[in-house]
């Protein structure tokens, strides 16, 4: 039931909030949009406190059947690797409330209730335990975040809702077609347990790992499929780029854990070299292609990709048939860190745009000297992003370049911690220009330190980076056993 319930209650409280209908009903809207928020979030929390970390088993299981004919399923379930990205959706949906509180003038219902749709149909996606089930939830979407993009986004938003829709879409066809071959090579199910056992020869492998491949590396985005996603945060609202980045992403690398290396274990492997190549030119390329953005919002855009390529590069270090335990869990304290990270720095240059209604780096400087409390909380954010210790940024990079380092990939760990030095580079010299120095822009001058609105939902962020980074075990220690499961599921050839 629960699962249901983080499902079904922020899209009736999206219906909830469509009802204030006209703008003059506002302040109703936002407090209902809030509220959805909050329970969103409330009746996830079970999942964490009720979840048996002893086993590897999907947990909290609803199985109803959906469509009969074709066996599809209402099959829901989480376990060690899905259920934090259920929690991590949730509260990322409470800020986007927040931070569209005031911000959002025109058509506010409607744009809050894109969110909560969208917050209950990324739920359903982590939690899917039927392939068509995940497939309806991964597609449907896209629908919310393609009108978020092209109503509520910049200038250019047309065309950047547009190319995010076309690429995403594209992959994710290819899948269609994956899931329907594995539906006749089960003898008629669409149960991703049944998938997993499925005998594959060689060749069907390597297709399959090839369908499911563009799918997911479009949606992480992976090099060189990964163009659309600047754009897309750069026309986003601040909202739109907070969920993209934070959750959105996540889903294409759960993918991988989920389908590409259960489902065609032998191609994963043959194919491992390849994907930890470009997971290296992602982390090293695009570091240096984000330190010459003059746009915020553009180089925090590359930084993600950058810092995403730690987390595909974290499950597949395979030398042999043994993958790495170690990598795979850097990668996913990766996403969750990646997902707090990147929905802070993506906050704090909302929270200057506000004021300005510009992302120009080249307009700031000395924005310390107006806002300290903002100046303080950004770069604290900042250092995150660079992968300071004793932040969360730090925890799923190290633990991934320690994990090359245990697998004998010298090269492979040098090239990933080059990256922590170009994410320093970048970030750091962003902020400097930013916060610090003279006041070159008299609009500068004029600009507000943080409401208490804007302060509480950057400290609400600050203390989940600052926690996770100091006390990483509660998100580790749920992991173990689901890790280890996969990678021996992985180890066995299905020749």
């Amino acid at each position: 039931m629960l699962l249901s319930l983080s499902i079904w209650v922020p899209i009736i409280g999206a219906l909830a909030v469509m009802t204030t209908g006209r703008d003059k009903n506002s302040n109703l809207t936002r407090w209902i949009a809030l509220i959805a928020a909050v329970a969103g979030f409330l009746v996830t929390i079970p999942l964490y406190t009720g979840f048996d970390p002893s086993s590897a088993a999907l947990q909290f299981v609803e199985n109803v059947p959906w469509i009969e004919r074709y066996k599809i399923g209402y099959y829901l379930g989480v376990d060690g690797i899905s259920m934090w990205f259920v929690l991590l959706n949730s509260f990322t949906t409470i800020l986007v409330v927040i931070a569209g509180w005031v911000v959002i003038e025109k058509q506010p219902a409607q744009y809050f209730a894109a969110f909560l749709i969208m917050s209950g149909l990324i739920n359903g996606a982590f939690a899917a335990a039927d392939a068509m089930l995940f497939y309806v939830f991964f597609e449907a979407m896209l629908i919310p975040m393609y009108l978020i993009i092209g109503i509520w986004g910049g200038p250019n938003r047309l065309y950047a809702a547009i190319k995010f829709f076309l690429y995403t879409l594209l992959g994710s066809l290819l899948m269609l077609v994956a899931l329907i071959y594995l539906y006749k090579a089960t003898g008629g199910s669409f149960s991703i347990a049944d998938f997993h056992k499925v005998p594959l020869a060689k060749t069907p492998q390597i297709l399959l790992f090839v369908a499911f491949f563009l799918a997911f590396a479009v949606k992480v985005p992976m090099w060189p499929v990964h163009t659309w996603l600047p754009d897309a945060h750069v026309e986003a609202p601040t909202g739109g780029s907070v969920i993209l980045a934070a959750i959105t992403l996540k889903l294409g690398a759960y993918g991988f854990l989920r389908f590409i290396l259960p489902i065609v274990p032998d191609a994963s492997i043959l194919l491992a070299p390849f994907i930890v190549t470009i997971s290296l030119i992602a982390i090293v390329y695009i570091g240096f292609v984000a330190l010459i953005q003059t746009d915020m919002k553009k180089l925090v855009a590359y930084s993600s990709i950058s810092h995403m390529g730690f987390v595909t590069l974290g499950f597949f270090l395979f030398v042999g048939r043994q993958g790495s335990a170690l990598g795979i869990e850097g990668g996913l304290m990766q996403m969750i860190s990646h997902g707090f990270v990147s929905a802070a720095m993506f906050l704090c240059i909302g929270v200057m745009y506000d004021r300005l209604h510009s992302r120009n780096i080249a307009d700031y400087g000395g924005v310390a000297n107006v806002m300290p409390k903002f100046a303080a909380l950004m770069m604290l954010f900042g250092m995150a992003n660079a992968g300071l210790p004793g932040t969360s940024g730090f925890i799923g990079e190290f633990t991934v370049t320690l994990a090359a380092v245990k697998q004998g990939m010298f090269w492979t760990a040098a090239c990933a911690g080059l990256a922590l030095i170009l994410g320093a580079a970048y970030t750091l010299w962003m902020y400097k220009r930013v916060i610090f120095g003279d006041i070159g822009n008299d609009h500068v001058a004029e600009m507000k330190d943080v409401s208490p609105r804007e302060f509480w939902m950057l400290m609400l962020v600050a203390a989940c980076v600052l926690g996770m980074g100091l006390y990483p075990a509660p998100f580790t220690e749920v992991m173990h056993k689901s890790v280890d499961a996969l990678l021996l599921h992985v180890s066995h050839s299905k020749l």
